[in-house]
């Protein structure tokens, strides 16, 4: 039985998407570096992290620490999209399920270096988007993203994560 749902934000779209699923699942979210005072090593956890080039942000900590049931991915990219990626970035067993949320992008909210880089691929990637000929919503939405900002948090994306977490919930009350 999932005990906590551990979540790194860098800029608050990972946050948000776990206070979401806390609300809706009745389980409590904490931060990782909450977690390691406040929740039990080797509890059973969903955890959520923000993507940086595929890799999950704070999952090695985490799987160190805790029995990961299952990995969210927090990025740019659509819901539901770069699961293979994220599989394979971060090293994550075939029977695990993974799953990516589109969180949003505020450069504002970035620090130091990972704001340099941001803002170097907001620029190119959004040049070379920018003058694609025909391009796909999905294009034009991270475009749009890239360009202007903005969140894409929202319940909706959370579909896949809490069938799975249903489905987890209703196997333990069937035994």
């Amino acid at each position: 039985m999932i005990k906590a749902i551990v979540y790194t934000s860098q800029t608050g779209y990972t946050a948000a998407y776990a206070a979401l699923l806390a609300d809706k699942t009745g389980v409590k979210a904490v931060s990782l570096e909450e977690a390691v005072s406040a929740v039990p090593e080797q509890s059973e956890i969903l955890y959520l992290g923000w993507l940086m080039a595929g890799k999950v942000q704070g999952y090695d900590k985490a799987r160190k620490i805790y029995r990961v049931s299952a990995l969210c991915g927090v990025g740019m990219g659509r819901t539901g999209t770069q699961l293979d990626d994220i599989r394979r970035q971060n090293g994550v067993p075939e029977a695990m399920p993974v799953f990516s949320l589109q969180g949003g992008f505020d450069r504002t909210r970035l620090r130091g270096l990972y704001r340099f880089m941001m803002t170097v691929m907001a620029k190119t990637a959004g040049r070379s988007l920018a003058n694609k000929v025909g391009r796909t919503p999905e294009e034009d939405d991270m475009l749009d993203l890239m360009t202007n900002g903005g969140s894409r948090v929202s319940e909706d994306n959370l579909t896949a994560v809490l069938a799975w977490f249903e489905a987890c919930h209703k196997e333990e009350n069937d035994v």
